[in-house]
């Protein structure tokens, strides 16, 4: 009797849902190329939206576009932790729960009958192969459509398509061009600054406590770690020619001895523990020895938080070339940068969450 009454749920919101999309027909549709490839028609400009999957609403609320959304992943609501999009949108959390979320649930298709009640026009949804996102199109009479942030725990072009795709959709196509300059400008900058200082290598560095898949200690590094990348810090774990998140041992670490090391945000807990259970070993690294020990705010939570990153990336640049950052104030230079992304200067909250930014990290100083 209840998968009956489910079943006729569903067709009676299918039933709605393409009588709403007939009546907004009238405004148009466009037809686009999502990020899997697939060819879709939407509704231009839709006034109900659905995001799914990493990056998916950060994507929607970076183009100003979250009075929009009408349903998200119990994910999002659950883990709003180190997230400046929700920090600045706290009544996103309070929206209906249409799928689980998580990166458990890349490529699963949401709860149908909670994600028809919500009616929306268009569902965003990331990282989900072509044809199941066809599937669930076909399940919902609903277009689906899918986005991409490129690399985990990275940064790579496929946003700015991305970015642009979703504009279109949505009407946002100037925000999305903004967005894309300010990306563009904030590495120019990064690069300007960092120009006439690599006639000869700076300080080496390393970062601990990436997280993947959960919080990790300070053996959870990352090869292509964007902040180190956009200022060209001389990172020890290149020397390794792996282009991928990286385990490394203890003893790996006491060979390189860091000039430098940062603790990512999101392992700081964990780093902590393990500092206190052995401070011998960390007393034996030169960094730890001479309190240049640094906390970054963790951009990698549900794919890459940009906003963060690129603080990250002024906050490693003055520290390892304060000559050419002397103009930056890392507190005020990272509120400028929520404000252009999320509308709204979220340092406090993060700052409350890891700490201050390039802190010690509650470390212990000589």
């Amino acid at each position: 009797m209840r998968k009956t009454f489910a079943s006729t749920f569903i067709m009676a919101a299918i039933v709605i849902s393409m009588l709403t999309a007939v009546s907004r027909s009238e405004a148009g549709q466009i037809e686009i190329t999502d990020m899997s490839g697939r060819t879709v028609n939407v509704p231009a400009n839709p006034e109900r939206i659905v995001c799914l999957g990493p990056g998916s609403l950060r994507q929607i609320v970076y183009l100003g576009q979250q009075h929009k959304v009408v349903g998200i992943e119990n994910f999002e609501k659950n883990s709003p932790y180190g997230r400046p999009y929700l920090l600045a949108n706290p009544q996103l959390v309070q929206l209906p729960t249409i799928a689980m979320g998580g990166p458990g649930n890349i490529n699963n298709e949401p709860d149908l009958e909670a994600t028809l009640k919500v009616r929306p026009e268009v569902i965003f949804i990331s990282y989900m192969d072509p044809g199941k996102a066809t599937t669930l199109q076909d399940k919902l009479g609903i277009p689906v459509v899918v986005l991409s942030q490129g690399r985990f725990a990275g940064f790579d072009e496929k946003l700015f398509d991305s970015l642009n795709l979703a504009a279109r959709i949505l009407g946002a196509e100037e925000r999305a061009a903004s967005i894309i300059q300010f990306i563009n400008d904030a590495r120019m900058d990064l690069n300007q600054r960092v120009g006439d200082t690599l006639a000869k290598p700076g300080p080496s560095v390393y970062v601990g406590g990436v997280g993947f898949r959960g919080q990790q200690g300070i053996e959870s590094t990352d090869y292509d770690y964007t902040p180190f990348e956009w200022v060209k810090a001389n990172n020890v774990v290149k020397g390794l020619n792996k282009k991928e998140h990286l385990f490394i041992n203890k003893e790996q670490l006491l060979a390189w001895n860091p000039d430098i090391i940062f603790i990512d945000g999101s392992g700081l807990v964990p780093t902590l523990q393990d500092y206190q259970k052995n401070p011998g070993y960390y007393e034996s690294l030169k960094a730890f020895r001479e309190s240049r020990i640094y906390v970054l705010f963790p951009f990698n939570f549900y794919v890459t938080n940009i906003d963060t990153s690129i603080a990250d990336a002024y906050s490693v640049g003055k520290l390892l070339y304060p000559e050419s950052f002397a103009d930056i104030d890392i507190t005020s230079n990272a509120d400028r940068i929520y404000e252009f992304f999320v509308n709204k200067p979220v340092y406090k909250f993060m700052e409350k969450d890891f700490g201050v930014l390039t802190g010690d990290g509650g470390f212990t100083k000589k």
